[in-house]
């Protein structure tokens, strides 16, 4: 009697563990792959998508070794360089934004999921009580640079007006966000010799300007090509009252960027 419920015990033991060997390996494969979805991911759809993308943005090479200097090349008499385009081989171009108008939280969500490395150059009576904004969108990766304190056309004004816009923004800036930007954006690109002098001395190391724009959601060209390059500078409009959103002249962008066989870049690690 003893013997037969041993026995009987043994079976039960082999008939659950041969249970548990027996679930299907490619069951245990899905389980795996749902466990890596994201909850704000449903199967089947991909960020690319959502914003209206064809194919995911390539991502950009590794960014150039940066100089002793920390970036772009010195201009004359120690005055930093005046950019629109970067010489690079590198097949990025650099998204720009200005001003700080548009604070859509959806644009946020954007720059998150499409792990755009934009630049935001922000003036402190357009941003207002919006830098919250700003802060969450820093936080998802793009950066934030001087666009001066009150968007004033800079060229003919005396050095202590040009600098007082330039270092009072550098000085809101590292008040909100604990930096003082490295880069600088004349407002409507308009500058001269006091401008860069002004600059310098609040520690600027570039002053960026574009070489293409949106307007209504097409891309106007300064100069040369009438075609993205690589190392280009892209000033994406903001405020605009009608016409496409930001987020929809961002997209038509970004597909014409991916046309060309580029991606974007991170202007910042190229300066």
């Amino acid at each position: 009697m003893r013997r037969r419920l041993w026995a009987g015990v043994l079976a039960a033991a082999v008939l659950l563990t041969g249970c548990a060997q027996s679930v299907d390996p490619i069951e245990r494969l899905g389980k795996k792959a749902a466990q890596r979805v994201r909850p704000h991911e449903p199967a089947g759809e991909r960020p690319y998508a959502r914003w209206g993308l064809a194919a995911p943005l390539p991502p950009a090479p590794k960014p150039p070794a940066r100089s002793a200097a920390g970036g772009a090349d010195a201009g004359r008499g120690g005055l930093p360089p005046v950019v629109d385009h970067v010489p690079t081989r590198d097949k990025v171009v650099f998204l720009t934004y200005d001003d700080g108008s548009e604070r859509d939280p959806r644009f946020v969500d954007m720059v998150r999921e499409l792990r755009l490395p934009v630049s935001m150059f922000l003036t402190d009576s357009v941003v207002g009580p919006g830098y919250g904004h700003f802060a969450r969108l820093r936080s998802v990766g793009a950066t934030i640079q001087n666009h001066t304190l009150d968007h004033p056309s800079l060229r003919g004004l005396p050095y202590a007006g040009q600098r007082a816009e330039i270092c009072g923004q550098q000085d809101k800036l590292r008040s909100r966000f604990g930096l003082r930007p490295r880069l600088f954006r004349p407002p409507y690109g308009t500058y001269d010799a006091t401008t860069l002098r002004a600059a310098a001395d609040c520690g600027i190391a570039a002053v960026v300007l574009w070489r293409a724009s949106t307007e209504n959601g097409a891309l106007v060209f300064g100069d040369g090509e009438r075609r993205l390059r690589p190392g280009d500078i892209v000033s994406v409009a903001s405020g605009e009252a009608t016409g496409p959103t930001l987020r929809e002249r961002t997209t038509r962008l970004l597909r014409e960027i991916q046309g060309r066989g580029l991606t974007v870049g991170r202007l910042e690690d190229y300066l």
